[in-house]
């Protein structure tokens, strides 16, 4: 069976991107722009792994990770940031990850597949 990843960025080409990739690499993939839109998805289906932008306009990454475990302590995510500062950020430690957004995506696709093996 497939491993589901749900991507959740409020920039376009990056979900375009992400989809595609994660797609080649045998995943069943869903994108939502915003966290609201993100939580519309967890209504109707559960994730292996969510990769969530930490800086979205409404409600940001961090604060989305929050309700997501708080529903579910178990949710694998992983906070993916063109931030590093957020790293050093309390609150990300409740992730399972934390990668850094580049054009190469090998740290995100190891990170998603330790997380998911």
């Amino acid at each position: 069976m497939k491993k589901r990843i749900l991507v959740v960025d409020d920039e376009k080409n990056l979900r375009i991107l992400y989809e595609e990739e994660l797609k080649s690499e045998g995943y069943d993939v869903d994108i939502a722009d915003s966290a609201e839109s993100a939580f519309k998805c967890l209504d109707h289906k559960v994730y292996d792994v969510i990769v969530l932008d930490i800086q979205m306009p409404g409600m940001s990454g961090l604060e989305a990770m929050g309700h997501m475990l708080h529903k579910n302590r178990r949710q694998a995510i992983i906070l993916n940031t063109a931030y590093s500062q957020f790293k050093d950020d309390f609150e990300s430690w409740s992730a399972d990850a934390y990668v850094v957004k580049s054009g190469d995506l090998t740290e995100l696709k190891e990170k998603i597949k330790e997380l998911v093996s």
